[in-house]
């Protein structure tokens, strides 16, 4: 490791499993103190102990990112832990089985969306105060290649991450003469639990979309947090309003 978060303070949702967890831990060891926020307390805390165990500074905080009073809780405790935010990654997401517009109810369309899109919304408008009282920061938004694409996810999940990609760039135009960088992470298939049990259930053709990736493989959720590094460090800082596709090339056949 380099140290190339040396010195800055991150917050990370979703940080309980999955992408979150790989980008807390690397960011980490890269140098950061970390503020690891999920819905499962446990495993944040979990995901906290690993950091520490490491020789790194974490802190385990529960949140529900479709939750506004959650989130300004979760994130004023992160400030008082950490001292203040520099970086923040909204990795935080769930997703709706690919389900088309007549499977989707509006029960699993608000949750989707509540969390999906909802969620880095209002993680991102709790935080920047914190970033623009500092003179600047990083943010890195979760969204997928569902921000470009139809069979990336469902209807909810697909309108969620679109949305992500709209939220992304917004808000790099409106604070990045503030010093507040905003870029966007778009994954494929990533190796995960929670894709595991969709590939498991979903359609043939989806599926074999999935697996005939030019890469031949899935991804590894080290792999997203290596884009998640580069995005938060100096070395992008005249990368703004981005959203980077990494799909072992799913969206190119």
């Amino acid at each position: 490791m380099t140290g190339k978060l040396e010195g800055r303070k991150a917050v990370v949702t979703g940080a309980g499993s999955g992408m979150g967890r790989a980008i807390a831990v690397r960011f980490a060891a890269e140098g950061a103190a970390v503020a690891a926020l999920d819905l499962d307390h446990a495993a944040a805390e979990a995901t906290a102990r690993t950091i520490v165990e490491a020789g790194g500074t974490a802190h385990g905080v529960q949140v529900d990112v479709s939750d506004s009073g959650s989130v300004t809780a979760a994130i004023d405790s992160s400030v008082r832990a950490l001292g203040g935010i520099d970086v923040l990654a909204n990795i935080a997401g769930i997703l709706d089985g690919y389900a088309p517009v007549l499977d989707t109810s509006e029960e699993l369309w608000d949750r989707i969306i509540g969390v999906d899109l909802k969620g880095v919304f209002l993680v991102t408008k709790a935080t920047l105060p914190t970033m623009l009282e500092g003179g600047g920061g990083t943010i890195v938004n979760m969204a997928s290649i569902a921000g470009f694409v139809a069979r990336g996810g469902g209807a909810a999940y697909t309108s969620a991450k679109h949305g992500v990609v709209g939220l992304t760039k917004q808000t790099a135009a409106d604070y990045g003469a503030q010093g507040i960088r905003v870029n966007a992470i778009c994954p494929g298939a990533v190796e995960t639990a929670m894709t595991k049990k969709i590939l498991e259930d979903g359609e043939a053709a989806v599926i074999e979309s999935i697996n005939a990736v030019p890469a031949g493989r899935h991804a590894q959720p080290e792999e997203i947090a290596n884009l998640a590094l580069f995005l938060a460090n100096d070395e992008s800082d005249f990368i703004h309003g981005a959203a980077y596709v990494i799909d072992g090339g799913w969206t190119i056949v």
